[in-house]
C-alpha cells in the first residue's frame, strides 16, 4: 500500500475509504456522520499501552488525514493507536468542494440555513455544529462558543448532541485508551493542559515534552477553550490527551501541499515516541 498524492481535486472521504477498504489490520466502522457518511477507525501495532488518534474533527483541517495515514505507515509503535483519520467527513467535504458535496436531502436545509458562500473555511459539522466543542467538558463555557448553527464555535444542543462526538465517546469508552491525541491545524503548538490533579499532571506534562521533543513544537495551554475530545479525556477519562496544531501559521487554512512536507517530517513519528514512552515511562 502507497501513500497517494494529496488531495488536490480528490474527494477526501473516497480517499480515506479507498484506503480503509485495502487495509488488511484490524479495523471498524464506529459510526457514521448526519449525511450518513462512515466513520473508520482501524489499529496499528498491538498490545498495551492502546492509544486513540483523532484527526480531521474540524472540516478545513482534512490535511491531517492525510497524516494519520502517514503515521499508520510509519509502523514502530509500542503497543497499539487505533487511528480515526475523518472524524468530521461532512465538514471536510463541505471545506473541500463546496455545496456540491451535499446529499440531495440536506442540500434545501442546509442552503436555507447557511447559503451558498465560499465553504473552504468551514469547521463545523453537517449542521453547524463544531465537533471540538460538542464534549462534555465543560460544555459551553468557552470563550468563543456560539449558541446558533454556524461555520465554527456552535456547542450544539447538548453535549454529544451529533453522531460523530457520539461515535467517538462510544468508541473511547469501549477501547478504553491509556491515551489519546487530537490532530488539527495549524501553528504548531501542542496543548496537554486541563484543570488535572496534582498528581496527574506531572505525567501529563512530562509526556508531552516527549511529543515536543519529537515534533519541535512548544507546549501551550489554551485559556478558555473548554469541550474538545482531549478535554474530555482528561477531565472524564483521567488519562492523558493531547492536542497537536500542525502546520506553520505562514499557511493559509485550508492547508494542502505547500504544508504537506514540513507536517509530516515533523509528525510522522511522534506516536512512536509517545508510545513508548507511555509504556516505560521514559521522560
Amino acid at each position: 500500500m502507497f501513500l497517494c498524492a494529496y488531495y488536490v481535486g480528490m474527494d477526501v472521504y473516497g480517499e480515506i475509504t479507498r484506503f480503509y477498504k485495502g487495509l488488511k489490520t484490524e479495523k471498524r466502522i464506529i459510526g457514521e456522520s448526519l449525511f450518513g457518511r462512515k466513520l473508520y477507525a482501524f489499529k496499528g501495532g498491538e498490545g498495551a499501552p492502546v492509544g486513540i488518534a483523532v484527526y480531521a474533527v474540524h472540516g478545513r483541517e482534512f490535511i491531517t488525514a492525510r497524516l494519520a495515514l502517514s503515521q499508520y505507515l510509519a509502523g514502530g509503535l509500542t503497543g497499539s493507536v487505533w487511528f480515526i483519520p475523518l472524524a468530521n467527513p461532512d465538514g471536510a467535504l463541505l471545506s473541500q468542494k463546496g455545496v456540491s458535496s451535499l446529499p440531495k436531502s440536506h442540500k434545501a436545509t442546509f442552503l436555507e440555513q447557511f447559503g451558498e458562500e465560499n465553504l473552504s473555511l468551514w469547521k463545523a459539522n453537517g449542521r453547524g455544529v463544531d465537533l471540538n466543542v460538542n464534549f462534555d467538558a465543560d460544555w459551553g463555557k468557552g470563550a468563543k462558543n456560539v449558541w446558533q448553527p454556524a461555520s465554527e464555535n456552535y456547542v450544539g444542543e447538548a453535549p454529544f448532541s451529533e453522531t460523530e462526538t457520539q461515535a467517538i465517546k462510544r468508541f473511547t469508552e469501549e477501547i478504553n485508551p491509556d491515551y489519546t491525541v487530537s490532530y488539527h491545524t495549524k501553528g504548531e503548538e501542542i496543548y496537554w493542559h486541563y484543570f488535572q490533579s496534582s498528581h496527574t499532571c506531572p505525567r501529563d506534562k512530562r509526556l508531552a515534552g516527549v511529543l515536543s521533543a519529537v515534533t519541535g513544537y512548544p507546549l501551550k495551554e489554551a485559556k478558555g477553550s473548554v469541550g474538545g475530545y482531549k478535554d474530555w479525556c482528561i477531565q472524564k477519562r483521567k488519562i492523558p490527551a493531547f492536542t497537536v496544531e500542525v502546520g506553520r501559521d505562514e499557511f493559509s487554512h485550508p492547508l494542502g501541499n505547500e504544508a504537506w512536507e514540513d507536517i509530516d517530517r515533523k509528525n510522522r513519528y511522534a506516536l512512536q515516541a509517545l508510545s513508548r514512552a507511555v509504556q516505560t515511562g521514559e521522560r
